[in-house]
């Protein structure tokens, strides 16, 4: 393919999916930092709370369930049950309850979506076909970009043969190593 038309294609793509490249990388940015807060939602309300459990370490069936959600009077839409680490933790839409499996003790927290970021964030998690398609060329589209990038530059001492692909390499190997050594 011709210089040319590889700087036309590697420019439109990238005029095409700017906003989208742009939403993902902030996106991603917050969601790596999702485990020490919530960038898609934001507290309303905490209370905490103490209720006697009978779990024994396994997840509540349905008339507890519905029993404790009437007890902590949450009208809310439920999404879902979890132990982990000695606690109960209930979500819904809109709230998140964790208690003390042993002790009872424990925390009601309200929420809202935060408005822009939670639907950018949302980008991440969709599992809709149309979404799923058009994730897959995006996909495809920054590999054209990635792979057009390098074969811009044909002449001097900055080509890809020369310098680039030490970088791409660099690249390359710094996450197999974080994955293999961290992971």
């Amino acid at each position: 393919m011709k210089a040319y038309k590889l700087r036309a294609l590697h420019r439109d793509l990238g005029y095409f999916y700017v906003g989208l490249i742009i939403s993902f990388a902030f996106s991603g940015i917050l969601m790596n930092h999702r485990s020490s807060w919530h960038p898609d939602k934001y507290t309303l309300e905490s209370e905490m709370i103490e209720v006697h459990l009978n779990t024994k370490g396994r997840e509540l069936d349905e008339s507890e369930l519905k029993s404790l959600i009437k007890t902590l009077h949450i009208e809310d839409k439920f999404k879902r049950q979890l132990i982990r680490k000695g606690e109960l933790r209930l979500a819904f839409e809109n709230t998140e309850v964790a208690i003390d499996i042993k002790t009872g003790k424990g925390e009601i927290v309200k929420f809202i979506k935060t408005p822009i970021i939670s639907q950018t964030m949302g980008l991440h998690k969709n599992t809709s076909n149309w979404w799923i398609y058009y994730s897959d060329i995006f996909g495809i589209s920054l590999i054209v970009i990635a792979v057009t990038g390098t074969l811009l530059v044909t002449h001097g001492k900055h080509t890809f043969k020369k310098r680039g692909w030490k970088l791409a390499l660099a690249g390359l190997i710094f996450p197999l190593l974080f994955l293999i050594l961290v992971a």
